[in-house]
């Protein structure tokens, strides 16, 4: 990894604490509110179909999930959702954003390791007051010297984040599990990225082809970023 770098970045959401898997669950868990609607086969098709097109709306979030799932639940009624079962869907969403936050494997390790070498910041996308409201919750505020919520994790948003931090682009390295969020973006921009892969992926973050490139590592664990920085 590159001698100059100055600012190591985390991802949040199934870098430093679980998360995908809490959507997940919500979703089978709408899958068997609508059984009597439509197979789950078409509801998660019509599920996902609404998430992807209501992202430039909503962006990412659990809020802008509910509400898709809301949309998505009156498409399959045929407008025709009976309100206790709304109900039902909108608790998903206030059960969700009220789950506990669960800290990976070795994070606080890592962040308390690397703290003292660098200035260390959380670059993520999503809700602004939901990740505000995780990020209270894990406790690991005071490790970070700048706190980056984006609307999206692309070229545009890192170089207004390296600019900001009145770094080059070379002294930035970006830690996360998604290849598409976290690390081709980056590369792109001429920064470093570790890819720290989770076991459990949204088909949005997927990459279908392989990354080769001599600023990118890949680790199996958040701890074996200890051994290249």
């Amino acid at each position: 990894m590159h001698a100059d770098i100055k600012v190591v970045a985390f991802d949040a959401d199934d870098t430093l604490w679980a998360n995908e898997g809490y959507f997940q669950e919500v979703e089978q868990t709408y899958y068997e509110l609508m059984a009597g609607y439509a197979s789950k086969q078409e509801l998660s098709r019509t599920l996902h179909e609404t998430i992807l097109a209501n992202l430039p709306l909503y962006g990412y979030g659990t809020k802008g999930f509910i509400l898709s799932m809301t949309e998505a639940a009156l498409a399959a009624s045929g407008d025709n959702l009976p309100g206790a079962l709304l109900r039902q869907i909108l608790e998903l969403g206030k059960k969700q954003i009220n789950q506990p936050v669960e800290l990976l494997e070795g994070v606080e390790q890592v962040l308390a390791a690397l703290r003292p070498k660098y200035r260390l910041v959380l670059a993520t996308k999503g809700d602004l007051l939901d990740q505000e409201r995780k990020l209270r919750k894990s406790g690991l505020m005071p490790y970070f010297h700048h706190i980056e919520i984006m609307s999206e994790k692309d070229e545009g948003n890192y170089s207004k984040l390296i600019k900001h931090l009145d770094i080059e682009a070379s002294q930035l390295l970006m830690i996360g599990n998604s290849l598409k969020s976290d690390v081709l973006p980056v590369l792109k921009i001429g920064g470093y990225a570790i890819h720290v892969p989770y076991h459990i992926t949204w088909a949005h973050e997927m990459v279908d082809h392989d990354i080769d490139d001599d600023r990118m590592a890949v680790v199996e664990r958040i701890t074996d970023v200890l051994k290249i920085v």
